[in-house]
């Protein structure tokens, strides 16, 4: 028996949602929510790019998609600028009995201080409600640091420290809100946009940083360490969805640190550059664009470089893809899950089951 899904959004990361159900034989789509208003009346393949109809059709109406019934919803709406909005939408989710794979708000990846205990109780309230599970996820946040870090800890025999690098060429990113507003790229350099508040990091990627915490067994000092090094354009410049001037923002390494009685163990690390010559001396990827890295110190010393490429060679298509489909393949999973809040941790191992040779 398949399981009905609905993809909520059908934007950058929506769309490749919609083709991930499509090739698998497991999931059914049975409805596709849109805000924008010219999407409203449209095939679901339309919207996905994949040439043909599938005989599902996009709604402004919400009351519509979840009319259909889905056992799952894929949320793929953005959130960073919207997270109470985000957030109620989950919560009705879960009361209406529907489970929910996610890709934001991240801060909901793990349980943390960031949001009071009243927002965390309603989570489960409402699972329980409608005996339906939440699990949001991603790659970074997410599986690239969570679960591949902590798979290739079982290797070791003492850690000193995990550190996690997502290491990008953010130049072809098509998310203008993020790339402008959230991050500030193209914005003077003496701004502070809303990400490098103080706190902000924390709230973003502290969750997989609690989550990686957890895995390993240790209890982390409060509050958690952020570090945010910004560099200036030296020279006009364009990327996909934002213009960069020269001496506005352009580059930026930051850094979240959990530390256990003073000393770092557990890091994520962001090498964000707009252009591939910024910022030589920064860390840079293994090949390509940009890559995921896992430093593991102790013994043994480990490094593991993850890389991906578009079928037509760009990382960014490739990054949404893979984004995507961990939340699609993680369907089923979430689906037979506990009500309430489902962390990676909570889940069996979720693979690419049904789409070999689709």
């Amino acid at each position: 028996m398949t399981t009905r899904v609905a993809v909520w959004s059908t934007g950058t990361l929506g769309r490749h949602a919609i083709a991930g159900i499509d090739r698998n034989p497991e999931l059914e789509l049975v409805g596709v929510f849109v805000s924008n208003p010219d999407k409203d009346g449209k095939d679901a393949g339309q919207l996905a790019d994949l040439g043909r109809d599938l005989g599902v059709i996009a709604s402004t109406d919400r009351d519509s998609v979840l009319a259909a019934k889905p056992d799952c919803i894929v949320y793929c709406a953005i959130t960073e600028d919207r997270f109470f909005e985000a957030y109620e939408d989950l919560v009705g989710f879960l009361e209406a009995g529907i489970n929910v794979v996610a890709s934001g708000p991240v801060i909901l990846l793990y349980p943390n201080p960031t949001l009071p205990d009243s927002m965390w109780e309603r989570i489960e309230e409402a699972g329980k409600t409608g005996n339906a599970s939440l699990h949001a996820n991603g790659i970074d946040p997410g599986w690239a640091n969570d679960i591949f870090p902590l798979q290739l800890t079982s290797l070791s025999q003492r850690i000193d420290q995990v550190r996690v690098l997502e290491i990008a060429d953010y130049s072809t990113y098509d998310q203008a809100v993020t790339m402008g507003e959230i991050f500030g790229f193209g914005k003077p350099i003496d701004e502070v946009a809303p990400l490098w508040q103080p706190g902000m990091l924390a709230s973003g990627w502290g969750p997989v940083v609690r989550q990686m915490a957890a895995g390993l067994g240790v209890t982390l000092d409060e509050p958690l360490v952020e570090v945010v090094e910004r560099l200036p354009a030296e020279a006009d410049m364009s990327t996909v969805c934002v213009d960069i001037k020269a001496g506005t923002m352009a580059a930026v390494r930051f850094e979240v640190i959990g530390m256990v009685d003073g000393e770092p163990r557990i890091v994520v690390e962001h090498v964000t550059r707009t252009h591939v010559d910024q910022a030589p001396d920064w860390p840079k990827p293994a090949s390509g664009d940009g890559s995921y890295r896992i430093e593991i110190t102790g013994e043994p010393m480990m490094t593991v470089d993850f890389t991906h490429k578009g079928e037509f060679g760009d990382h960014n298509d490739s990054g949404m893809i893979i984004t995507a489909q961990r939340l699609v393949n993680a369907v089923p999973a979430v689906v037979a899950a506990k009500p309430g809040l489902v962390t990676a941790l909570d889940l069996p191992l979720v693979t690419g089951r049904g789409i070999v040779g689709v």
